[in-house]
């Protein structure tokens, strides 16, 4: 999540307030502002198509994707290999980088040295719209046909548009902050196989354990949605919720590299940051029960348990490069 944080107990008062209204499912994502007027021309099996595309520097381009499944235009954020141009016959390894809550896909760029990080790495980096919510997921909004599916567009549409523009190749990976770190697990346990690693920093990895629904209503909430409008109730669509709980899919991530983080936040927390350290505490028992899980299935992962810290980018930098040679390994770059 961005800079502003939640405020756990006044997003509680919010999801008791707005729980029960019909709002509307979540908006269209935004366009990247003044985006370049010129379409690449790929249009996917399923209709999905580059629609705009505006050149930040030589490595860094927002495209605007056409989505069948968020039935919207979405911004993506594509950083190409150094060596992109000089070898026009080869195709890249594509790290996914997901969002967190309430911030957007210019997140990595912004708070991160992803950049130059990744300049002598072989790497496609591909950092997709979440919605407002950052949640990447398909909607529930009460069964309706047209409900926006974030999870469709980035595991099946977004590599269909991104290899023949851009020579997406075949092995993926996927790491994301927080609700990110929630879609990272989550598309590698619903989609067994497609994706050879998974990293969580500060993720939702267990949406039924105590607290966790309330946390995630709250999230909803605040984009003044309705919560209900996610997977339904926790109680009656339980079975939907189960589909969406990494906890739950936890036998599917069998042979996926994983990599988890987690602080304790509270106490001990970070200096200047009391909601982020409340915010990461929230997440600690959950966190631990899905290490649990992966534990008692045999399914090994790397895991950092730490004292402290926060709900914050200036932990997540640091984890993403903890987890960067398990990442590496799974897009075959080690």
């Amino acid at each position: 999540m961005p800079t502003r944080r939640l405020r756990l107990v006044v997003l509680a008062a919010t999801t008791a307030l707005l729980g029960t209204t019909g709002l509307a499912a979540p908006p269209a994502a935004a366009v990247p502002a003044s985006p370049v007027a010129t379409a690449s021309g790929v249009v996917a099996a399923d209709g999905a198509r580059i629609v705009a595309e505006k050149w930040l520097d030589a490595r860094t381009v927002d495209l605007t994707v056409s989505s069948p499944a968020v039935g919207a235009d979405v911004p993506v954020r594509v950083v190409l290999p150094t060596n992109f141009a000089t070898r026009p016959s080869r195709t890249w390894p594509v790290l996914h980088l997901l969002q967190g809550a309430h911030d957007d896909y210019t997140s990595w760029t912004r708070e991160t040295d992803i950049v130059s990080f990744t300049a002598d790495k072989d790497v496609l980096t591909v950092m997709p719209s979440s919605g407002p919510t950052g949640i990447p997921t398909d909607w529930w909004n009460h069964g309706r046909p047209d409900s926006p599916d974030y999870e469709t567009f980035q595991v099946t549409e977004l590599p269909q548009v991104l290899q023949p523009r851009f020579r997406a190749g075949t092995k993926r990976v996927v790491a994301g902050v927080s609700t990110g770190g929630y879609g990272a697990v989550a598309f590698a346990a619903r989609h067994p196989g497609t994706f050879a690693a998974a990293a969580s920093y500060s993720g939702i990895l267990h949406t039924t354990a105590l607290g966790m629904p309330t946390v995630l209503n709250a999230i909803v909430a605040r984009e003044l949605l309705s919560p209900i409008t996610l997977w339904g109730s926790p109680l009656l669509q339980r079975d939907n919720w189960t589909r969406h709980n990494p906890y739950a899919q936890a036998a599917n991530l069998a042979g996926t590299r994983l990599y988890l983080s987690q602080g304790s936040g509270l106490p001990g927390g970070a200096p200047g940051n009391l909601e982020g350290a409340f915010l990461e505490a929230a997440l600690w028992s959950q966190a631990h029960r899905f290490a649990d899980r992966l534990s008692a299935l045999g399914i090994p992962a790397q895991v950092h348990f730490y004292r402290g810290g926060a709900h914050a980018w200036p932990n997540w930098q640091g984890e993403f490069k903890a987890s960067w040679p398990m990442l590496a390994a799974g897009l075959g770059l080690s």
